[in-house]
């Protein structure tokens, strides 16, 4: 019977801060891409915030080369984790509210116990299969009232599935990279490459909606640039490769939940009693996931 893993406490540490940023971020996108190009608006935070992370590396002095036969590792991992989740997700924050939108994207946890489970041949607990399924119905509960709206806004909901899924495959595949150097080295690579992709994207579909950002869109472009790409993706990719999958995806399933109630509260987006039944169902599949089980 697999155990199920018990968090240290710097990794507490790193999850809390984590789910704090992340989760008021998805508010502070859909204020930044509102009225402005999404890709750019990506496009510019990554640009201020991949030198970060160099900074950091330059700080611990941690190496920056990765050696050239992990090259093509580094492209797949750069390519699941970060260039289908970047340019996808921003799109969808768009056009969808920002707590549906958070919702969406973090089905990624359920995609990845399944792909796990399926595909990777990762043998879960009977709890922890138990903790996806209350996952799973949270975001039920969460969208539930959004499932009439979404026959007008189909190509939103479903960015922000394709997202996930591709998450989730670029987590199960984070886990098991064999790459021998450091985890933020690996960040600040994928992040490099990200922005080549984005600045790429930006320039193809949205130079001619260019125009100079509103100062609640810098607002949102230096709180993603310094905390967003120079903190929590970081702390994230850390999270995904020293703690197994399922508990590095389910772990962090409150941000989705802050998400929806930051938007609530800062947007005025209207919350539901499955809103409310969602966030018990979240804090119980973090429970079957992460709370140690007694010594036998």
């Amino acid at each position: 019977m697999p155990v199920m893993h018990k968090l240290s406490p710097r990794q507490w540490t790193v999850l809390v801060l984590l789910t704090l940023v992340w989760g008021v971020n998805w508010p502070i996108m859909k204020i930044g891409v509102t009225g402005f190009p999404p890709l750019t608006f990506r496009t510019i935070c990554m640009w201020l915030g991949t030198p970060i992370l160099a900074w950091v590396l330059l700080a611990q002095g941690l190496p920056f080369r990765i050696e050239r036969k992990h090259w093509r590792e580094l492209l797949t991992l750069a390519t699941f984790n970060m260039f289908f989740w970047h340019g996808l997700i921003i799109v969808a924050v768009q056009s969808l509210t920002s707590g549906r939108a958070a919702i969406l994207g973090y089905t990624m946890p359920m995609f990845s116990a399944v792909l796990g489970a399926l595909v990777f041949g990762d043998r879960l607990a009977q709890r922890a299969w138990g903790g996806v399924a209350a996952a799973s119905l949270g975001v039920v509960l969460l969208l539930w009232h959004e499932i009439a709206n979404m026959s007008g806004k189909p190509v939103g909901v479903l960015l922000a599935l394709g997202a996930a899924s591709t998450w989730a495959l670029g987590t199960q595949l984070l886990r098991r990279t064999q790459m021998p150097v450091p985890t933020l080295t690996i960040s600040f690579w994928m992040s490099a490459l990200t922005t080549l992709v984005m600045t790429a994207l930006a320039l193809l579909l949205e130079r001619d909606q260019w125009q100079a950002p509103s100062d609640a869109t810098w607002g949102a472009i230096v709180f993603n640039a310094v905390l967003v790409f120079g903190f929590a993706q970081a702390a994230w990719f850390y999270l995904a490769r020293s703690l197994p999958p399922v508990a590095s995806t389910l772990s962090v399933m409150m941000i989705p939940v802050l998400g929806v109630f930051s938007g609530a509260v800062w947007l005025g987006e209207v919350l539901h009693w499955q809103d409310w039944a969602a966030v018990g169902l979240m804090m119980v599949s973090i429970a079957a996931v992460l709370w140690p089980k007694k010594p036998v």
